[in-house]
C-alpha cells in the first residue's frame, strides 16, 4: 500500500485559489496544484489524514461533455452530501467559518446522540460538518430518533 489517503473526495468550485485558502483553515495541507493552458490553478490537492481533497475548476479543465457534466457546471453542487471532519474546537471553527463566509445552518450545540457539532454551506455550495465526540450516556441511535421523531411511548 502506498502513502496515498484512503479516502479521494473531489470538489468542483468557481475558484481553486480562494478554495484552497478555505480549506486548509479547515485543516487540510495543501499537496499539490496543476496549473491550466492559461497559467492559473486548475486543480489542488490537499490532505487531512485519510482524507484527499481534489479541487477542481468548474472550468478549465478537460472534462468529457456529458450531461452529468452540464449539470456540474449549472448547479447547485453538493445537494445531499455533507462532508464531515472530526474538530477539537467546535465554537472557534464556527467563529472562523462564519468570518470566512460559510453559512451557518445548525449549531454549534450538543446534541443528545453524543457530538458538539457545527453544520455549514460554504461558498462554493458544499455542506460541512464539524464535530467533536463527547461523552453521552445515552444511546446514540435512540437518542438521534427521539430528538427527531420524539420519544416513543
Amino acid at each position: 500500500m502506498s502513502g496515498e489517503p484512503s479516502v479521494r473526495v473531489g470538489l468542483r468550485v468557481g475558484d481553486v485559489t480562494a478554495a484552497t485558502t478555505l480549506y486548509r483553515s479547515f485543516g487540510f495541507v495543501p499537496v499539490g496544484t496543476v496549473p491550466g493552458a492559461d497559467g492559473g490553478v486548475v486543480m489542488a490537492i490537499l490532505r487531512r489524514g485519510p482524507v484527499q481533497l481534489l479541487v477542481d475548476a468548474l472550468v478549465g479543465i478537460p472534462f468529457p461533455d456529458s450531461v452529468r457534466e452540464r449539470r456540474t457546471k449549472a448547479g447547485p453542487r453538493g445537494l445531499g452530501v455533507v462532508i464531515g471532519l472530526e474538530v477539537e474546537d467546535i465554537d472557534e471553527a464556527a467563529l472562523r467559518c462564519r468570518a470566512a463566509g460559510c453559512v451557518i445552518s445548525a449549531g454549534p450545540l450538543d446534541a443528545p446522540w453524543g457530538e458538539r457539532y457545527v453544520e455549514f454551506e460554504d461558498p462554493y455550495g458544499y455542506a460541512w460538518k464539524f464535530f467533536r465526540l463527547i461523552d453521552s450516556s445515552d444511546d446514540g441511535l435512540r437518542a438521534v430518533h427521539d430528538a427527531w421523531f420524539g420519544q416513543a411511548d
